[in-house]
């Protein structure tokens, strides 16, 4: 944010928030590259500047600037598979400057070839959008909040993502059960079309793209400014990591004795288990939890947090305890540790912190993230976890159920047909140059295999952040919504400028 929101409204515990992020522009000579499932891992990185093609850049009248060299860093993101090298990288400093940028492409109709990416912090995996720096971060939201004792109701687990990235997305972690996705809680958003359009939307004021870019992938628009929905933020949180033989996370989605944020996680043939986790976690019986022994076999672990403020410490202890007791779990194993409200929230980001010194970060992330229907998941559970990926993961497991009545499927976002779902994300890191079974290609090939038996097995299983190479796998994903996205985009992105690493719409 860099200042204080420009408008704040206590009483409504609402935040505007104003925000930028990097465009690149790309003139593409073969469209098609862009649909591939080409992985461009260790290779060099296609080029597409072409700057006879864009002369009129340097002309137009903006409060940011245009770069053109030294933009190789553009190719690159989180996923770190996908590199494709734009043409030119804008940053803008104003909503004009987006708006005109975007509108100069849209009045050169369809002979143009030119297609506009919007980077936030490149948190995308399969090349979706590749630029350089951006937009603002949930972190300062939550810092510039914080100064008014507030805080946003929906996170995700990692803060330093741009909001109007993740509201393209859905915006998904532990208290999505409670509140929803982060785009639940929006109340307001102003988007730039394809067309160039300024446009101010929200479920009385031009609804239809208010919905469609929530959970819109960027296809119908680019976020500047959104207002969303806070809370009193607490002081302390106290988070307890729950080992289990067996997956009942409903019971605690469900029940009045409810927490304020749950996650699961799968343990799999994982040695050393409770030397594993943070640190900062400390067993209730340390003795018995050093013999606990955790090889061959598959541990769900439950982490659960409950938000209070200093003076309440002896009734969250007491509730802390009633909420135990309602559990079944392996008493030597069970963690607890006490931390503040932020620190908690801003978790991650210490794990990446630690990565990034031992050069572990910027590694290939074959990510995927799954919507299991609740009749499926044991089907989906045992076969998985029992099989295909039967001798561990290179890297966490999450799995937990959310309430679709907290969901409005007015948004652009998919999910299964069932009033509860399970998120089951595979967040694995590759070894560098390994052929071997931390190797890219083996877990590509372990992730294909989970997604052959979703479709084999008719499980009605959705993507989270999905990735097709082709428009009829895209139809299949949204199935009877498709022809409403289809048209959403024909009325605010006609030209299909917008969003090109999405691979959905082919520029016109």
């Amino acid at each position: 944010m860099g200042s204080p929101p420009s408008s704040f409204i206590k009483q409504k515990a609402i935040i505007f928030l104003g925000f930028f992020m990097v465009l690149f522009l790309c003139s593409i000579a073969d469209k098609s590259e862009l649909c591939s499932n080409s992985s461009f891992l260790n290779s060099s990185v296609p080029s597409y500047k072409n700057f006879s093609n864009i002369p009129w850049l340097e002309t137009l009248n903006l409060d940011g600037y245009f770069s053109f060299d030294d933009i190789e860093h553009a190719a690159k993101d989180f996923g770190n598979r996908y590199h494709f090298q734009p043409s030119a990288v804008l940053y803008p400093k104003s909503v004009a400057d987006i708006s005109s940028t975007i509108k100069y492409i849209f009045d050169m109709g369809s002979t143009s070839e030119i297609t506009v990416a919007a980077r936030g912090h490149g948190h995308s995996v399969q090349g979706q959008a590749q630029a350089h720096r951006g937009g603002e971060l949930w972190i300062n939201v939550l810092h510039e909040t914080g100064k008014y004792g507030l805080a946003p109701k929906s996170w995700t687990d990692y803060l330093h993502l741009t909001v109007g990235g993740t509201l393209s997305n859905a915006g998904i972690s532990g208290q999505a059960f409670r509140h929803g996705p982060q785009i639940n809680n929006v109340y307001q958003l102003e988007v730039i079309t394809g067309k160039g359009e300024a446009i101010t939307c929200s479920e009385q004021q031009n609804a239809d793209l208010f919905y469609g870019v929530l959970g819109g992938l960027g296809q119908f628009g680019i976020i500047t400014r959104a207002v969303i929905s806070l809370e009193r933020a607490p002081k302390m949180g106290i988070v307890l990591r729950v080992p289990k033989l067996s997956n009942d996370q409903e019971y605690l989605i469900s029940s009045e004795n409810s927490v304020d944020y749950i996650e699961g996680f799968v343990i799999i043939n994982r040695t050393g288990l409770l030397n594993n986790w943070r640190t900062s976690f400390s067993p209730k019986d340390p003795l018995q939890a050093s013999q606990f022994i955790s090889d061959g076999r598959t541990l769900y672990c439950l982490e659960i947090a409950k938000y209070f403020n200093p003076d309440e410490s002896d009734i969250m202890n007491q509730k802390t305890e009633e909420l135990l007791s309602e559990l079944s779990y392996i008493p030597s194993t069970l963690l607890m540790s006490e931390v503040s409200y932020v620190e908690f929230l801003d978790r991650v980001h210490v794990s990446e912190t630690k990565l990034r010194i031992k050069g572990l970060w910027e590694v290939p992330h074959p990510w995927m993230n799954l919507l299991i229907p609740r009749s499926k998941i044991s089907e989906f559970a045992q076969e998985v976890f029992g099989n295909i990926r039967s001798e561990g993961s290179n890297g966490p497991v999450l799995i937990y159920p959310v309430n679709k009545s907290k969901w409005n499927n007015r948004t652009s976002l998919i999910t299964p047909a069932e009033d509860i779902f399970y998120i089951v994300a595979f967040l694995s890191s590759a070894a560098p140059s390994s052929t071997g079974k931390d190797g890219l290609q083996q877990i590509l090939t372990q992730n294909q295999k989970i997604l052959d038996l979703c479709s084999k097995a008719n499980l009605g299983v959705k993507q989270y952040l999905p990735h097709y190479g082709k428009q009829e796998e895209w139809q299949a994903h949204f199935g009877t919504q498709w022809e409403v996205f289809a048209q959403r985009k024909s009325t605010y992105d006609p030209y299909a400028i917008l969003a090109p690493g999405q691979r959905i719409f082919r520029r016109k």
